[in-house]
């Protein structure tokens, strides 16, 4: 089964690469076969295409309508504060999955 990507978007990527070790392990550990990434927002618009869904750090939400415009066809969603406040990664990780899944029916 081929991979599916995960791209998570934030203002600086710091935190956010916090969030994405969580949820590696939390994948290897479900055996889910994905591929987590976390980059700065500038480059959502060269990343994002190559994701299966993009998620945006909460401190970013406000560009939810810009990035989703940019890949209509893409579940684009911000990760929920409190998850994200508790570096939740499994949590995320469930999100980003479901919002995979909903996106193919």
């Amino acid at each position: 089964m081929e991979k599916k990507k995960i791209y998570l978007f934030c203002s600086a990527g710091m935190s956010t690469s916090l969030l994405v070790s969580k949820m590696k392990v939390q994948a290897e550990k479900y055996e889910v076969p994905v591929i987590i990434n976390a980059f700065p927002e500038a480059l959502a618009a060269q990343h994002g295409k190559e994701a299966d869904v993009i998620l945006l750090g909460p401190q970013i939400a406000y560009m939810l309508p810009e990035v989703t415009k940019l890949f209509p066809n893409k579940p684009v969603e911000v990760i929920d504060s409190i998850l994200y406040g508790k570096i939740d990664g499994l949590g995320v990780l469930k999100a980003a999955v479901a919002a995979i899944k909903k996106a193919k029916q």
